[in-house]
This record gives structure tokens, C-alpha cells and sequence, in this order.
């Protein structure tokens, strides 16, 4: 069994928050702000939603940064994703 998003949603993967910063200060796990870099692992087909034609941009693998508060947080198979509307999806990642 898998997870495939429906019409314009795409599932995704968060990052791993980074433990150190730049200067090489340790953060303990209450001072690290949730990832806002996410890995997408499937995307829906796209297609008519709320009465207009979505072309789904984003791909399997692409690196996104996703809305701050947006999406819906399951956990399957003991690894936690989020079910984003494109939408939501501000950027792709190079």
C-alpha cells in the first residue's frame, strides 16, 4: 500500500532541520524551527479543481519550500509527510 495525493495535492517529505548553525553552535531540538524544505515523494494528476484546468508543475524528487502552517501531517509506515496543495508549494529548490 502507498499514498497517491488526489487532484492537485502533492505529499512530501520534510527535511532534516540542521542541528548546527553555519558558525557551528549546537541547537538542542526545542530551538530548531520546523522545516520549511521539503522532498516531494508523489504528486496527484492534477486536472479540474474548483472549476479550473491544474497542470502539476512540481515532480517526484524536486526539493520545495512549502508554507509556513500549510498541509496535513501523517504518519505512515513510521515516517511522518504532509499533504500539500501546489498551491501551497512557494518554490522549487535547485
Amino acid at each position: 500500500m502507498a499514498i497517491k495525493p488526489l487532484a492537485d495535492r502533492v505529499l512530501v517529505k520534510a527535511v532534516e532541520a540542521e542541528e548546527k548553525t553555519k558558525t557551528g553552535i549546537i541547537l538542542t531540538a526545542a530551538s530548531q524551527e520546523k522545516p520549511q524544505i521539503a522532498e516531494v515523494v508523489a504528486v496527484g494528476p492534477g486536472g479540474m479543481v474548483d472549476g479550473k484546468e491544474i497542470t502539476m508543475i512540481v515532480k517526484v524528487g524536486d526539493k520545495v519550500i512549502t508554507s509556513k502552517y500549510s498541509g496535513t501531517e501523517v504518519k505512515y509506515d513510521g515516517t511522518e509527510y504532509s499533504i500539500v496543495r501546489q498551491s501551497d508549494i512557494l518554490a522549487i529548490v535547485d
